[in-house]
Parts: structure tokens; sequence; C-alpha cells
């Protein structure tokens, strides 16, 4: 986060000079590759917080480390729970961070199958250490390096395949280093809604109120989950903000132009950081100097809460997550209203009925074809055999086309015809013999996603709920949350 804020949001000419010296002293890891990956209009930048029990060289921490920041050698195992990916687009002087949240149910490669997201680094990292092993290296450090740089790359890969994006550089801060970059910075403003006591879990302990965190209490304050009404995306909340207000602090304070704060800054980098090999972080600070606190929003990858409240299962569709991920190169009034389009048609295919039948001949098409539709977020109406037709078609009431044609576009495109014997609201769908789209091969598309975060878990009202999808943090201000 530190790192982020040193090379986004613009340096003093003392800070260029202490920039260069931590060119050469920060850790690499080989995740990315020479050049930028495929041109997709942005610079990206993933950025990892790491729950890891190794420095940035894959020395263990000592003992007394891990007791100063609350926690243990026997927990954690390189989990990923804060995952961030910047978006700066090619040439603008604004950007984007969305937040993925940790426990968000994704489709892993290497025949993982459906896992939580944060454990995509720790499965690739633990095949590839018993690969190693059996391949005779034995030195833990090596160990320890190479096997991780295999659990990044799949990272990477994994938040590309979802995303949608292609990440061109990567950086990634552990517990001790995120302890130590928020005490050399002088600790981060943050302003909590309620008292908090999570002494058994994260050792989050605070009053309700504005304060300033640092050290162990600014590590407690972005891991607390437990208590908190809404579990990991309130985590993911807190982190937002907490990084908005490490932002701020570092423009407000002068941090890069005193030559003592940044020097115990730059310190803090080189024991914690791990960037992609490769990376010039001077040429990268020079090209993002332009922007300035207030022109970065912090949001959350829309999701969809699955399940009995208090055991939800967190669920994206990445369609949805793609498109969002991709609005998010748009000027923020454009992206505005494409994203208020977007909930209006939605509306408008829940509140309409949709029937198909099936007059092609295939066995089960109507149903399959029904129950795509439904997960496209139209309401079911029925399905059924039909005489046999040559062509698909899709009838709608007078004043519907609009509607008929979604429903038509989420069946590959298929014509459309006016018919009167159908009422306001309603659309029949006839699946031809020619019919070759969704459900001809037990397709089934994602569920439809709510562009609010969730709402199963009892929200609190709008304003004092940041950082959804359509309520974005802004690095120029001090929100009040759980």
């Amino acid at each position: 986060m530190a790192l982020l804020s040193v090379l986004v949001l613009g340096t003093t000419g003392y800070a260029w000079g202490a920039l260069r010296n931590l060119n050469n002293g920060l850790s690499g890891s080989d995740v990315i590759g020479s050049g930028f990956n495929s041109p997709d209009g942005a610079t990206d930048v993933l950025l990892i917080g790491n729950d890891s029990r190794t420095d940035a060289d894959g020395n263990p921490l000592p003992k007394d480390v891990l007791e100063s920041l609350r926690t243990t050698d026997d927990e954690g195992g390189d989990l990923t729970d804060t995952m961030i990916l910047m978006r700066i687009p090619n040439g603008g002087q604004r950007a984007s961070a969305v937040s993925f949240p940790r426990d968000t149910m994704v489709q892993l490669g290497n025949g993982y199958g459906e896992q939580k997201l944060n454990s995509a680094m720790g499965r690739a990292k633990s095949d590839a250490r018993a690969r190693l092993e059996s391949e005779g290296v034995t030195d833990p450090k090596q160990l320890e390096l190479q096997s991780k740089a295999e659990g990044q790359k799949f990272l990477i890969k994994t938040i590309e395949e979802l995303s949608g994006a292609s990440i061109d550089h990567y950086a990634e801060v552990n517990l001790l280093g995120f302890h130590d970059i928020t005490t050399a910075v002088g600790g981060v403003d943050v302003c909590l809604l309620d008292d908090v006591d999570d002494s058994d879990y994260s050792g989050a302990v605070f009053n309700a109120g504005p304060q300033t965190v640092a050290g162990a209490d600014a590590l407690a304050f972005v891991r607390q989950r437990h208590g908190l009404p809404r579990g990991d995306l309130d985590r993911v909340v807190r982190q937002q903000v907490f990084m908005s207000g490490l932002a701020g602090k570092m423009l407000s304070s002068g941090t890069l132009s005193n030559p003592t704060k940044l020097s115990g800054l730059m310190e803090a980098l080189k024991k914690s950081v791990v960037l992609d090999q490769g990376w010039d972080v001077v040429d990268f600070a020079q090209q993002m100097s332009g922007i300035a606190g207030g022109d970065i929003d912090f949001q959350t990858i829309p999701i969809e809460l699955v399940g009995e409240s208090g055991a939800e299962d967190v669920e994206a569709n990445p369609r949805e997550v793609k498109q969002f991920v991709d609005n998010l190169l748009l000027p923020p009034e454009e992206r505005q209203a494409k994203e208020q389009a977007a909930k209006a048609a939605e509306e408008q295919r829940s509140g309409t009925s949709v029937s198909v039948f099936n007059a092609s001949g295939k066995t089960g098409l109507a149903s399959e074809v029904l129950s795509t539709l439904s997960q496209e977020g139209f309401s079911q109406g029925g399905s059924s055999n039909a005489d046999s037709m040559p062509s698909s078609l899709v009838y709608h009431a007078a004043g519907d086309e609009a509607v008929a044609q979604q429903v038509a576009d989420s069946l590959g495109g298929l014509p459309l015809k006016e018919s009167s014997n159908l009422s306001a609201g309603s659309v029949e769908v006839y699946l031809g013999s020619d019919y070759a789209g969704p459900g001809t091969q037990n397709f089934a598309g994602g569920k439809q996603i709510r562009l609010d975060g969730g709402r199963q878990a009892a929200p609190r009202p709008a304003q004092q709920q940041p950082g959804g999808p359509d309520q974005p943090i802004n690095a120029g201000g001090v929100p009040c949350v759980n």
C-alpha cells in the first residue's frame, strides 16, 4: 500500500533519489515476463497482502516478531487475504482500485475445481514445492522462493481470467511489511462507527470514532472480520478506507519530503515487499506522478451472497466481473451512466416473464434454455414442446421490443416478431431446428449478480456503507465504517 502511494501519488526531488536506491534494493520475483502484457487500455498492477510468515527473501519470521504482530507461525499459509487490482488508463490522470474479496468462490485451474480465491497461491505453491523436493531441491530458502514464484504466477493467471485484465505488474507485502510501513509513516487516520473488541481473533480493540492506527494496531484493523455485520466484505471496506487514508496521510504529512520518514519507509519496503522482476519503479513513478490522492477510487467487484445468513458463499459471475473491470477505464461520469443503464436493464429483465417452446425436436432443450434465461435475470414462465419449425423466433407484445431484444441477444441473436396475442411483460421463445445457442451443450450461465455487494446481511444505511461497486471510496476523505 505504501509502495503504491510512493509510486503513484507524486514525489519530491529527494524522493526520486530514494526511489532510485529502492529500485536496486527490492526483492524481485520472475512472475510477469518482459514488457507489458497484451494491450488493454491500461497499466494494471496487482497488489497483494499475504499472511506469509516469511520476509521478502524467504526467511522465516522470528517468534518474537510474530508475537509483536499478534499472530503465530502455525496460522496462515500463504493466503492472499488482500487482493487489489489497480487500473491506470493509458495517458490518464486518474486511477481505479478494485478489491477481490478473499472468500469469492472461483473455478481454479490445475484441476483444483471451485475454491476460495485466496487459496489459489497457496495451492499452486504447495504443489510446486512437492515437485521441487522430488527433483532434489533441499535448500529451505530456495524451496520457499521458487515454489512461491509458481504460486504467484498462478494467482496472477487466476485474477486475469476472472477480471479480463492483463496484469502488467505485481507487488506483494507481508504481515511484517504492513506493520513496519504503517509505523514508518506515523500511522493512518481511520474512523469506526462502533466500539470493537476482537481480542480473541485479530486483536482489534478500538473505540468508536476517529483515531490513528499504526503497527500492530493497523494490522489488526485491516485483518478483523469476526464480529463485523458482513464479515469479510466489511473487512474489504476497511482495507479500502485504510489504503485511501494512507495515501492521504503521505500527501498531507510530507512523508515524501521528510528524509527521516522516507528513509524508514524505504527500509520497510526493502524488507517486506516483492515486485515482479524487471519493474523499474522510477520510470513508473515518473509516468504516474500526475495522479493525486483524490483521483483514485476504491471499489469492489460485483458479488452475490448465496446461502443461509451468516454462512453464505461469496459468488461472482466472471462475465459481470469482466464488464465491471472494463468499465473502470471509462471516465467516472460515463462509467456511472453505463452502470445505471445496466441496472435499469436488470430491473426490466426481472419484470419480464419468458416462456420457451421447443420446436427443434431436441429433447429437453426448452427447459435448458429457460434455465439459462432465468440465470440471466428474466422471470420464468413455462416450457413445453411445440410443432416443428425450421427457424427460431422471439415473440413480444407491442412496446416490449427492447426487452425482447435482450432475450434474443442472450440466446445468440434470434429474430424478433411482434404478437398481438401477448400481454405487456411477456415474451415467448420458439426454438426451431436451426437453434444452436445456449442450452444446446447444456449451457448454463452464472447467477445474476447484485451490484450492491450482497444484501442478505442487514446493512446500515447506504451512506454508511462505502466500498461497494456503486459506492466507491475516494482517497480524499476518511469515512466512518464498521
